[in-house]
């Protein structure tokens, strides 16, 4: 069985077991968490849709980490004005892994 859920503005297929990332979420590792956001439902042969959400679908998950993407830099550059602006970034993230699903 999966499930579509939506948090942080972005949609994610899960199915039991699976680890993913998203954008941070208050808690701290070890901590249980549920996504009652459950856009679709399915098991492979039917699906159910919600309209937007399914009512009583729930996804529950626990986080494994909580951390910091890979740093990526934002330069800016202008030819011939002497222009340059050199940024580092690091994003942060909640890794997590689905626990349960309920229908």
């Amino acid at each position: 069985m999966y499930a579509v859920i939506a948090t942080g503005g972005k949609q994610y297929r899960v199915s039991e077991g699976d680890e993913f990332r998203v954008e941070k979420l208050a808690g701290s590792v070890g901590d249980k968490l549920v996504f009652d956001r459950v856009l679709m439902l399915g098991d492979g042969k039917k699906s159910k849709i919600g309209k937007p959400i399914i009512a009583k679908a729930k996804v529950e998950v626990e986080i494994l980490a909580q951390s910091r993407a890979k740093k990526i830099i934002v330069f800016k550059f202008k030819k011939r004005k002497k222009y340059r602006r050199k940024q580092g970034h690091r994003q942060p993230f909640t890794q997590l892994c689905v626990t349960k699903i309920k229908a």
